[in-house]
């Protein structure tokens, strides 16, 4: 396994040197080109559910404020130049004296993107990898996530992360 990661660091050095760091309101109109690209893909899949005419899913003003929100931290993995390549968006969860569920605090990926034209150069291997340091250092037992099954590309991402299903959503179209 260390191995693999000193291989993806070297391929993504070859390309410039990334960084990964909290997202900034100086990153959002970057982070919104991205939101579409992920409308897009869940356009695609289920256009049932989804608009898409280049819509996103948080309005400036909504980003700001999740920005500024400590429960709600976003990661971003920028180039040399600052252009931001990809994006984490996290949510704290937690249950407390809950009649069922035990008391644990949780690192929910809400979204994952990475820029159609960078993937390949382990930019979201990167961010997860991130994202489970912070969630470690932050008292979190677990990190998950809800994937669409129409998104069989990130479904073979996030099992390649070593992450496994934990629940599974289900519907009947009436």
């Amino acid at each position: 396994m260390e191995e693999k990661r000193v291989y993806a660091q070297k391929k993504t050095r070859k390309r410039g040197k990334m960084k990964i760091r909290q997202a900034k309101e100086m990153d959002i109109s970057r982070i919104h080109e991205l939101l579409v690209q992920v409308c897009l893909v869940h356009h695609k899949g289920r256009p049932d559910l989804f608009q898409g005419d280049h819509n996103r899913k948080y309005t400036d003003e909504q980003l700001r404020e999740i920005l500024n929100d400590e429960r709600r931290p976003v990661f971003v993995a920028v180039d040399e130049t600052g252009k931001v390549l990809g994006y984490a968006f996290c949510i704290f969860q937690q249950y407390i004296n809950d009649n069922i569920m035990t008391d644990i605090k949780t690192l929910y990926i809400d979204d994952l993107c990475v820029d159609e034209e960078c993937r390949g150069r382990h930019i979201g291997k990167e961010l997860y990898e991130k994202i489970l340091e912070f969630a470690k250092g932050q008292g979190c037992y677990n990190v998950t996530l809800n994937v669409w099954s129409c998104n069989e590309a990130a479904m073979k991402f996030y099992e390649k992360c070593g992450l496994k299903p934990q629940k599974v959503g289900m519907e009947t179209i009436l």
